[in-house]
């Protein structure tokens, strides 16, 4: 363990220990080119010569941002890292003035694009930044590609200097500045170090099942994100051959190719495989849609461990058979766990993917813990459905008086970037506030029931707690995404995106023609259909809480439409803006 305190020890450390032939794998073309171990190595030690050779010094900040996961990404980021320089990744679907000011304020100097699109919205702000050049992946004409970088680098007499730079590299230096997608405001920009990173795979790994050296991993969550980062630096060091997905699109097609044996996700995906699933289902005839809904209302009473006793495992061990078995086939034959994070995932989706052999183990964290503060594991009884799972080793979480969730450990970052005020109001007395509210079980396992700063009072100062109200509303099958509102409000109400693909099947079932968006949220069947999912969700809370009115919204909530940010969370204050026509039909006759 003591030989890996810096990220880029652990491609080293695969070379030692796995020295796999296919470490990365992108698709380019239509056919998959694969890197072993070593040449990841030696194009990474290029592209450290090549910047050496572009003047790169210590803390100089490199930016990044592709529209797709791919090998040269995950090269770029090593080659960068080696020089005590920082890679700092942005998220290609925000704005160009978010791009300009990440660049601005992270004073970056180079910029690393992945396509046209990008390099389009780059060029619109670029001579507002201090970048010197911009290098893309894709070949663009006119444009500098990548590889220039790789060629500068061809000649090894200055591999020595590169040495010398990673040998000057401490744990505790700044590795990346990953700036926080948000919901409101200005991006911040959150310091982790080597070693914010580094412990939390070392304390991670212990929690996923792995056969080392020999599993797959299919990659498609935004590398950006520091979940899907900290991750691909997990298989790295547990010699798990890394697939890039070509796009959400082509994960179908991906995930048979590749027979994974692991995948990440957020919980719109897992919803989104759970939905075509289900439609599948509703498309059969006679006995097989019978079978199909019997071992899916069986899956939704799952419980791990055996504990719905005997006759309902033996029923479960029919129903894997005969069902379930093509549930797997689907995505690839092979996968053995899945993994939850940025979000909370809804227990119906954990129970019934669970009872298919297809097990979401959910998890929790945040940019600033690097991210993982507590996942479940199904060995040795560490799966419980409805928490987060138990709090990883090295890792101290401690609840507040008012419930918040505060963490303390290795993996909490040293600080947003120029922003010593922000840092002073989460880090206290070594305590991380992650502005979570949650609780610890006897067992140990950690259950998040809401954002602190999502919650809310009604006029009449009852508390609403609404990421809860909005998971049980979204496990209505006309439900696509829902936001409640009411703050200050007499009561809670709901804005809600039907979900447009399946009221239209709905409507052509009972015999309704749509003609548009604005026929199906204006059709009184759909209103007053959508009116029984809420009164049936309702009757889980109490009165105060209760939806009372609702209205559809016309679109769909879209991260390039701004209603999401890009790991998929709900923008509530640019959401209400939004629908604002909408919220005051609600209030105001009230």
């Amino acid at each position: 363990m003591a030989e890996i305190n810096r990220i880029f020890d652990f491609p080293y450390y695969q070379l030692k220990t796995y020295n796999l032939e296919r470490a990365f794998s992108t698709k380019y073309n239509g056919e998959w080119q694969s890197v072993s171990t070593q040449e990841f190595i030696n194009q990474a030690n290029a592209i450290s010569r090549g910047l050496l050779r572009l003047g790169v010094k210590p803390n100089d900040k490199i930016a990044v941002i592709s529209s797709s996961n791919r090998t040269e990404w995950n090269i770029l980021d090593i080659g960068v890292l080696q020089l005590g320089a920082q890679n700092a990744p942005i998220y290609p679907t925000i704005s160009s003035e978010d791009y300009e000011y990440i660049l601005n304020h992270s004073e970056s100097i180079y910029c690393f694009v992945s396509d046209n699109e990008v390099l389009q919205k780059l060029n619109a702000i670029k001579k507002n930044t201090k970048l010197k050049n911009v290098y893309t992946f894709d070949r663009i004409e006119n444009e500098n590609h990548w590889t220039d970088i790789l060629k500068l680098g061809e000649d090894t007499s200055n591999q020595n200097e590169v040495e010398l730079r990673k040998n000057s590299v401490s744990p505790y230096d700044l590795a990346t500045l990953i700036y926080t997608s948000g919901t409101t405001g200005k991006p911040k920009g959150v310091m982790l170090s080597h070693n914010n990173l580094v412990s939390n795979v070392l304390d991670s790994e212990k929690r996923v099942p792995f056969d080392h050296g020999k599993s797959k991993a299919l990659s498609f969550l935004p590398v950006c994100h520091v979940f899907e980062r900290m991750i691909l630096y997990l298989y790295l060091y547990c010699g798990v051959e890394i697939y890039f997905a070509e796009s959400i699109d082509k994960m179908g097609d991906n995930v048979k190719e590749v027979k994974p044996n692991v995948m990440t996700g957020v919980p719109r995906l897992y919803e989104k495989v759970y939905d075509k699933i289900v439609s599948k289902g509703n498309d059969q005839k006679g006995i097989k849609k019978m079978l199909f809904f019997w071992a899916l209302n069986l899956g939704l009473k799952y419980e791990p461990y055996g504990k719905n006793g005997f006759w309902y495992e033996l029923q479960l061990k029919i129903a894997r058979a005969l069902i379930f078995k093509k549930w797997q086939e689907a995505l690839g034959g092979k996968l053995d766990i899945m993994v939850s994070g940025s979000a909370a995932l809804q227990p119906r989706l954990t129970r019934v993917f669970a009872a298919a052999r297809l097990p979401i183990m959910e998890g929790y964290g945040l940019t600033e813990t690097s991210p993982v503060i507590a996942v479940n594991d199904v060995r040795q009884g560490g799966f419980r459905i409805g928490t987060v799972g138990k709090i990883i080793d090295n890792v101290d979480v401690k609840i507040a008086e008012d419930g918040e969730i505060l963490v303390k450990g290795p993996n909490v970052m040293l600080g947003y970037f120029k922003d010593p005020e922000k840092t002073a109001e989460v880090l206290i007395d070594g305590y991380f506030h992650t502005g979570d509210i949650g609780e610890i079980d006897p067992d140990g396992f950690l259950k998040i029931t809401d954002r602190k700063k999502e919650m809310f009072k009604t006029s009449g100062g009852k508390y609403i707690a609404p990421s809860i109200i909005e998971n049980q509303l979204k496990q209505s099958r006309f439900i696509e995404q829902v936001m409640v509102i009411g703050d200050g409000e007499k009561m809670p109400a709901a804005l809600i995106q039907i979900n447009f693909e399946f009221v239209e099947k709905w409507g052509k079932i009972h015999g309704i023609v749509f003609n548009s968006k604005n026929d199906i949220i204006s059709n009184p069947q759909v209103i007053e259909r959508i009116q029984r999912e809420i009164d049936e969700a309702n009757k889980k809370f109490g009165n105060w809480e209760q939806i009372k009115k609702f209205e559809l919204t016309p679109d769909v909530w879209s991260i390039d439409a701004g209603h999401l940010t890009p790991t998929m969370k709900m923008k509530r204050k640019d959401i209400k803006a939004k629908y604002i026509q909408l919220y005051n039909k609600i209030y105001q006759n009230l």
